[in-house]
């Protein structure tokens, strides 16, 4: 794609992602984005989960719609050195560990947006800027997030793996499970008969559990295995951390209750006890197909020269939490790959498309 403008985005991605920013140590990322921000004049508020909301009044006389922009400052932890570079016009991490992408590339597309907005003095509607916290672990950001802060009701987050010009139309909802069983200890070499092994029953309960991909939209995982005290000890407890998604809420209970039947009976048969607990972490989503986010979307990747698709996904974004809240909101890929992987990249040229893409955005949410 061959763009009228000079981007300067791609040495912005490049400095972000050297950051380290696992959910929860957002800090040192969040300062460089409020500098970024200052310097074009434009203070970011910071609430008490950390998120920044910054915002671009309408130029004087114009109508349309506001419109607000997301992504998330954090990654997956780091298991290795940040030092992302740039060969045959993809951006890979050379440090042997996740890139950082999923979500920085967004961050630097929407803050190079913003620039060229501000320094070409286009006209607009109104546009919120809305970087979130902890994202990768539950959405909690967005989840802490007064979104009655936003004065914007339609806003569009970058956050789906895959190729521009796809969007998410359909997410499912997500439910965390956590199993804590509890045994009785005894020496593993003098009397292991008198032990009751509660990594045993967390073992028989997995086995007996389905994981992975189940249908066309439901997931299961376990995640977490925690237990035991030492090598020559009976382990007396073990705590088991699972999740299991759905775009089918009724099959998404029924997998929920079929994994917590599997705990109580492996717990028994153990001669253990089980505790259990579940969370919601996102209630899933289908939008309707006049939904004007959708709309919006569509509108402004066909003015950036790219082929809307629609698209089902198995993962949760903060747009989860928007839309349950009542917020037109809408997820587009922006061409990050292989992400939370040592793998993963992005190519230079998706990053300028996603700037050019939110420039179109904000000319359609005006009305041109």
């Amino acid at each position: 794609m061959t763009t009228t403008w000079a981007s300067d985005v791609l040495p912005l991605f490049l400095e972000l992602a050297a950051i380290p920013s696992p959910s929860g140590q957002e800090e040192a990322v969040a300062e460089r984005v409020r500098a970024y921000l200052r310097h074009l004049g434009a203070e970011a508020e910071t609430d008490e989960a950390g998120n920044l909301l910054a915002r671009l009044p309408a130029t004087n006389g114009e109508d349309g719609a506001a419109v607000f922009l997301c992504a998330h400052l954090d990654t997956v932890p780091p298991t290795g050195p940040l030092e992302p570079v740039v060969a045959d016009g993809v951006v890979r991490n050379a440090g042997g560990t996740i890139l950082g992408a999923d979500d920085k590339a967004a961050v630097a597309a929407i803050l190079e947006a913003a620039r060229l907005l501000l320094a070409e003095g286009r006209p607009h509607a109104g546009v919120e800027l809305l970087f979130t916290t902890r994202e990768e672990t539950g959405l909690e950001g967005a989840r802490a997030f007064d979104v009655s802060r936003l004065r914007a009701r339609l806003g569009v987050v970058y956050d789906y793996s895959g190729s521009v010009g796809e969007i998410v139309v359909a997410a499912p909802s997500g439910r965390a499970i956590d199993a804590v069983f509890t045994g009785r200890p005894a020496h593993a070499g003098i009397n292991p008969e008198d032990g009751r092994s509660a990594v045993l029953a967390a073992a028989r309960a997995i086995a007996d559990l389905r994981l992975g991909r189940l249908d066309e939209e439901t997931t299961a995982n376990v995640g977490l295995i925690q237990g035991g005290s030492a090598l020559n000890v009976v382990p007396a407890t073990c705590r088991v951390a699972a999740e299991a998604r759905s775009r089918d809420e009724r099959k998404l209970a029924e997998l929920v209750q079929e994994m917590l039947d599997s705990f109580a009976f492996a717990a028994a048969i153990s001669e253990c006890e089980v505790e259990t607990a579940v969370e919601d972490k996102y209630r899933g989503y289908r939008l309707a197909p006049d939904d004007p986010a959708l709309a919006l979307a569509r509108t402004a990747l066909e003015r950036a020269g790219f082929t809307p698709r629609d698209v089902e996904v198995g993962g949760g974004a903060d747009v989860n939490v928007f839309v349950e809240r009542g917020l037109r909101c809408v997820n587009v890929a922006n061409g990050m790959a292989k992400v939370h992987t040592a793998e993963e990249e992005i190519a230079v040229e998706d990053l300028d498309a996603m700037v050019a893409v939110t420039l179109e955005l904000v000319d359609a949410a005006r009305g041109d």
